[in-house]
């Protein structure tokens, strides 16, 4: 990873761990990850480890998650939960239709939001090494909706 590129991403590591509640979880040896996702980040808020708000990706997962090219120097993936609104706002459909879109998106254009390569469907949304303040927003958003399902009480 170039120098650059490496302080991009922590810088925006840095930012998102300043976000009230924030956990930061990056795998690696005796996270029980499994070695092609170490390095990754995982951002949860308070105690619940189940769902992530946010993940940033450092690597292929050859034969499941290729298409960003993230084998290239220095590049990295943002992800984020968007949710079904947000989605449809951005990308102008749900996340329901985007198998029907797919085959047009670029997923490896640095600072250009897409639907996230795999996890589109479920909501989520993807920008390879953006650039500074262009994630701030939608990952605050995403934040601000897991603070919400994470201190909502629990029925029982």
């Amino acid at each position: 990873m170039t120098d650059r590129h490496a302080d991009a991403l922590e810088d925006l590591s840095a930012s998102i761990r300043r976000l009230p509640d924030v956990f930061e979880l990056i795998a690696g040896p005796g996270t029980g990850a499994p070695e092609l996702s170490w390095g990754d980040r995982f951002y949860f808020v308070g105690d619940e480890r189940m769902r992530p708000f946010a993940t940033i990706v450092v690597r292929n997962v050859p034969g499941f998650d290729e298409r960003s090219g993230l084998d290239r120097p220095g590049v990295f993936r943002l992800n984020v939960e968007l949710g079904r609104a947000t989605f449809k706002d951005l990308f102008g459909y749900g996340p329901e239709e985007f198998t029907a879109h797919e085959s047009g998106i670029d997923f490896a254009t640095p600072d250009r939001w897409f639907p996230h390569p795999v996890y589109a469907v479920q909501g989520w949304g993807s920008i390879v090494v953006p650039g500074p303040g262009t994630a701030d927003d939608l990952i605050a958003r995403a934040h601000a909706r897991s603070l919400t399902r994470s201190f909502r009480p629990r029925s029982g």
